[in-house]
């Protein structure tokens, strides 16, 4: 049955003036509908007695009527924001017809069956709906039920509709302020917004360190969105990986560090980086997203992310990351926003990155050039092996067959025996020879500076460190490194010098990151390693490591043979030096230098033979042989030595010298 009035109410009593007086000063003092109906259903309850009051208001965009607001004290389970089709709700064919609607007995209504199964399980038996129109505007209808059949009169129903033209008013006023509002908030989003890209634009051509940027970054970001987790990866195209290069996570319990790796595979930031979109995730989960990494974030409390791939014109760089402790923190306009933010940071990455490299390469090469000019100051030319012994040439023919190849060389033997040049040997021989070969003696050095000395160190890592600085094992990227009295490397030192054979990676003193190189180590001692490690005075487990292909240096006592070849070496070096001309060595100086047993083996008799050039007068050089002589006896009453006197070198010399001859 429809019913329509036009007519005022001839019967309102003044309690019903007074409660449309009541109307519509709450109205005016409302702009939030169900806050309104909350105040309404009281009064309009003095005066008409109803069940249940409520707005259907119809949704241009997806043309279907949405209950906006219900009141009442019957348990229901009408949720607000329940839609039906405009054919399927009453409130629909009022809003279509601009008719009241009245079913003053429900079981004879066959209209709407989903609404009428609905009121009915309810209790409702009877409904009527009037249509909000204001301003010329249909905006719903206003509807109120009863648990009783044709529970009003024409006079109440009037009365309604003058209620219902009250909250026509009321309902457009809410819809204009919600308007409004919504579009004081979306200009204060796009004011944020632009405010925010200005800030980054700033910050993006002033910052090129990567912690500053993106520290200024997140700073800006956190005034405009909330969270609670910001990271920066970038991808590692070593191990074909993100690494985690900033993080600001003040709750964090420890499981997520900078210098983390993501997987591409089973992570958000690998799927943001690998399909090139942004990626939100407004629940996180293991099912989802199966990964080790994901377990630390749900484990740190973490439930939704958003994670923005960082694309610049020649790649992707990597990914930015914001999550929250929430479900469904961020919305569509975040994921915009973040991607704006995103496309300038890419650059900004893409500077910071390329500056950093420039500075790297700036302090290896000046570390480099210190080195190579420190290199050139040293005493003789490595590339010079001179002797013809068998000792020396079996030495030659092991250097021939490791030299090619990437293996860990031990060289041994004696102070002097030239273990260093037996090292450049191998160098020069590799496929290395190109780059540096880089020494360190590990014995010249402070343990305290040696971890510094081998790894680098960032600005500020101890007291002293006043920039970045490049260690050994990065300036002998893709050469030699030359470990020198590797004996003497300090136990707490050990671990990660093995982890550096082993992994080929380590992170500089003061830094997270993790630096891989691609070096070859040779490494040298006069100590005896067996017995250090007996001692536990050296790993065991990098003494193995070291020991792959072991030389054996012979002293020079064992190759007598070359004494006479290194003696002319060194005199025609030093003579050329010191502009003397000094063209024969005397027989006896000779058998006198051969017969010595040089306990500081090539060292000392290089030494020796420079000293000698020195005091020589003539063109035959001369020595001491007091000094010689001395320098064989032993120090103390109870030391012996196999050291050859002079006299006795001569003695010796007669008689094999009659020997030969067969005088004896």
């Amino acid at each position: 049955m429809n019913f329509n009035t036009q007519q005022q109410p001839e019967d309102v009593s003044l309690p019903k003036y007074r409660t449309l007086l009541e109307v519509a000063e709450v109205i005016s003092a409302h702009h939030d509908l169900s806050e309104l109906f909350r105040n309404l259903a009281p009064r309009l309850r003095r005066v008409i007695d109803f069940d249940f009051i409520n707005i259907v208001l119809h949704d241009a965009e997806r043309n279907v009527m949405r209950l906006h607001v219900l009141e009442t004290p019957i348990p229901n389970s009408f949720p607000i924001g329940w839609e039906l089709p405009v054919e399927q709700s009453p409130g629909g064919w009022v809003w279509q017809h601009q008719q009241p609607l009245h079913v003053p007995d429900i079981s004879r209504e066959s209209r709407f069956p989903e609404v009428v199964r609905q009121v009915r399980e309810h209790g409702i038996n009877s409904f009527y709906m009037f249509p909000l129109t204001s301003a010329g505007k249909n905006l719903g209808a206003f509807g109120t039920g009863s648990t009783r059949k044709s529970a009003y009169n024409e006079s109440e129903l009037a009365y309604l509709q003058e209620i219902a033209r009250l909250v026509a008013i009321a309902v457009d006023n809410a819809l204009n302020f919600e308007r409004a509002r919504a579009a004081q908030e979306e200009l204060a989003r796009e004011r944020n917004h632009l405010r925010l890209l200005l800030e980054v634009s700033n910050t993006v051509v002033s910052t090129l360190d990567l912690r500053e940027l993106f520290a200024a970054i997140s700073a800006s970001l956190r005034r405009v969105i909330h969270y609670d987790i910001a990271s920066l990866t970038i991808y590692d195209s070593e191990y074909k990986q993100l690494q985690l290069h900033a993080l600001e996570f003040s709750e964090s319990r420890g499981s997520i560090q900078e210098g983390l790796r993501v997987p591409l595979e089973g992570t958000p930031a690998g799927l943001a980086f690998t399909t090139r979109k942004p990626v939100l995730i407004d629940r996180l989960s293991l099912e989802q997203f199966p990964s080790d990494l994901t377990k630390r974030l749900i484990s740190e409390g973490v439930k939704s992310s958003c994670s923005l791939p960082l694309i610049s014109p020649s790649r992707v760089s990597g990914v930015l990351n914001v999550a929250s402790m929430r479900e469904n923190a961020f919305t569509q306009s975040d994921v915009v926003m973040l991607s704006e933010v995103a496309n300038q940071f890419a650059i900004a990455i893409e500077n910071a990155l390329s500056f950093q490299q420039i500075v790297e390469l700036q302090n290896k090469l000046a570390d480099e050039k210190l080195y190579l000019e420190n290199e050139i100051r040293t005493k003789y030319g490595f590339e010079e092996i001179i002797g013809q012994s068998i000792p020396l040439k079996r030495i030659l023919q092991e250097v021939e067959t490791v030299a090619p190849t990437d293996s860990t060389v031990l060289i041994q033997g004696e102070t002097g025996t030239g273990k260093e040049i037996i090292a450049r040997a191998i160098h020069n021989l590799s496929e290395r020879r190109e780059r540096t070969m880089v020494k360190v003696n590990c014995a010249a050095i402070p343990s305290g500076l040696l971890e510094s000395e081998l790894f680098g160190h960032e600005k500020g890592a101890f007291t002293g460190a006043n920039s970045q600085r490049a260690g050994r094992f990065e300036l002998a990227h893709h050469g030699t490194l030359f470990l020198d009295e590797v004996g003497d490397i300090p136990g707490e030192l050990q671990p990660k010098l093995l982890r550096v054979l082993q992994e080929q990676e380590f992170e500089r003193l003061g830094s997270s990151r993790t630096i891989r190189v691609d070096v070859r180590l040779i490494a040298a001692t006069n100590a005896d390693l067996d017995q250090l490690v007996a001692d536990k005075k050296f790993r065991r487990d990098l003494y193995y490591r070291l020991n792959v292909f072991p030389i054996q240096l012979p002293p020079l006592r064992e190759r007598r043979v070359d004494i006479p070849l290194l003696v002319r070496y060194f005199v025609q070096k030093y003579a050329l030096r010191m502009k003397k001309q000094i063209d024969a060595v005397p027989a006896k100086v000779m058998e006198a230098l051969s017969g010595y047993g040089w306990p500081g083996n090539v060292r000392e008799l290089e030494n020796f033979i420079e000293r000698a050039v020195i005091l020589t007068r003539s063109s035959c050089l001369e020595i001491s042989h007091t000094e010689l002589i001395n320098r064989s006896k032993p120090t103390t009453a109870q030391e012996t030595t196999s050291m050859t006197t002079l006299v006795e070198a001569e003695r010796g010399h007669i008689l094999r010298a009659l020997r030969e001859s067969k005088w004896w």
